[in-house]
């Protein structure tokens, strides 16, 4: 029963990893948990992903960092949240 857990949560990574590899190049909006009680918000671009983790070029007038990384699994917990620009402004001009 465990075994089967393990193999879903993979599937689930995999997923995961095989959705933002078709997003590189494109903007987004990422909300972080950063712990007691913080949330962090960032925009920037997906510039890269690697079997573990993905990268993101952030905006450098919003941000003291240019890059921050996270794990695919940081999504599948929902340490971070991802929100493409396009989805966006969809969302807002459908309200």
């Amino acid at each position: 029963m465990i075994y089967s857990e393990v193999e879903n949560t993979l599937k689930t990574l995999i997923e995961i990893k095989q959705g933002l590899e078709g997003q590189v190049g494109k903007r987004l909006k990422l909300k972080a948990n950063g712990g007691r009680r913080r949330t962090i918000v960032r925009t920037g671009v997906l510039s890269e992903t690697y079997p573990s983790v993905f990268v993101v070029e952030l905006d450098q007038d919003e941000n003291a960092f240019e890059r921050v990384s996270y794990s695919y699994a940081d999504v599948l917990t929902e340490s971070v949240q991802i929100s493409f620009v396009d989805d966006i402004s969809q969302a807002a001009v459908s309200e």
